[in-house]
């Protein structure tokens, strides 16, 4: 007893939990058009808020799609004309961050006070370089993030740079502590650890495609990091591409259904909390309970009782590197005539 008062749990008994309602948005991609894309987004940031979700995923490079003509085909054929006109689309219509369209984004968000993380091909203000980024905007409409993938896999190389560690760590959103990793980044085992360092409650696994390979790496994140995972896939059909893609010819022995989606939700001991979902839009809604993630931390916390940081030391670079630097700074932050 406390000045009168029963201040100890009963045996058996529950603290009251810290509940968070959560989604993805498994939707078709505007493909390879910049306007729509971001109208698509807010229509969907608005759907969430409808159904009184608080943080709401998408797929990886969502914004304006997933560049699925980069492995196999004939986009790697040295003085492709084609594949050189495919590139500047794909670029004049990926996202600049900050600008008018992250603008758009973040008043949605702000409107329907949903914290979004979205995948979108990044593209420099000023060059021709793109990245396979996150970009996190909080509740209150602020971009807080820009998470670039580390190494592009495979063809992707032809398509993305290479990324850094500037954003690598998990924010505090929509009361949770949230990080995001994209596609196989799920396999490099320093980057996971770095988040779970972070104290992940909420983990955003961007995919294009939720197979069944996609479906074990998220699981798997679930349980090592202990948190829960909103492993975000998209739907995209062959009659979703515009009728003038320049690299049609590719795609055309490919199944009419080219991303089947497979979006699920995870809680921290690896189990379904919704089960994937194949074949058709939608946004997949679950009310978590955070505290989830610290009771299953009592047999495995792989950033605390089960490290042993006196063996094992990792250290990261968070800087954002520039291209051309002179003593005053980059010199991209300086007028050149």
């Amino acid at each position: 007893m406390r000045n009168g008062q029963r201040w100890a749990l009963e045996p058996g008994a529950r603290r009251p939990g810290v509940k968070l309602t959560v989604g993805i948005a498994q939707a078709r991609p505007a493909v390879l058009d910049l306007e729509r894309a971001v109208d698509k987004a807010c229509f969907w940031i608005g759907e969430a808020a409808k159904r009184g979700v608080r943080l709401l995923a998408f797929p990886e490079a969502w914004i304006p799609c997933y560049p699925l003509w980069c492995d196999g085909g004939t986009f790697a054929r040295w003085g492709n004309g084609a594949a050189k006109s495919l590139h500047v689309r794909l670029l004049e219509n990926s996202l600049v961050v900050p600008s008018e369209h992250t603008v758009r984004l973040c008043d949605a968000a702000r409107q329907g006070r949903v914290a979004v993380i979205i995948g979108a091909n990044e593209r420099e203000r000023h060059g021709g370089s793109m990245y396979n980024s996150l970009v996190f905007i909080d509740e209150a409409g602020r971009v807080v993030a820009t998470r670039r993938k580390l190494v592009p896999t495979h063809g992707e190389r032809l398509v993305w740079s290479p990324g850094d560690a500037a954003h690598l760590d998990a924010f505090r959103m929509a009361g949770a502590r949230v990080g995001g990793l994209i596609c196989w980044e799920h396999w490099m085992p320093l980057v996971r650890h770095v988040l779970h360092a972070g104290g992940e409650e909420v983990h955003v696994a961007a995919w294009p495609h939720g197979q069944e390979h996609h479906q074990l790496a998220s699981r798997h994140y679930a349980f090592e990091g202990r948190c829960f995972v909103l492993a975000a896939a998209m739907v995209l059909s062959r009659s979703d591409l515009p009728s003038d893609l320049e690299l049609a010819g590719d795609l055309a022995e490919a199944p009419q259904d080219l991303l089947p989606g497979g979006s699920a939700i995870i809680g921290p001991d690896g189990r379904y909390v919704v089960e994937p979902v194949l074949g058709r839009e939608e946004l997949l809604v679950a009310e978590i309970d955070l505290r989830r993630t610290r009771e299953e931390k009592l047999t495995l916390d792989v950033a605390g009782h089960y490290a042993r940081p006196e063996l094992f030391d990792l250290r990261v670079r968070r800087d954002r590197p520039a291209q051309l630097r002179d003593d005053a700074g980059p010199l991209a932050s300086k007028d050149i005539g």
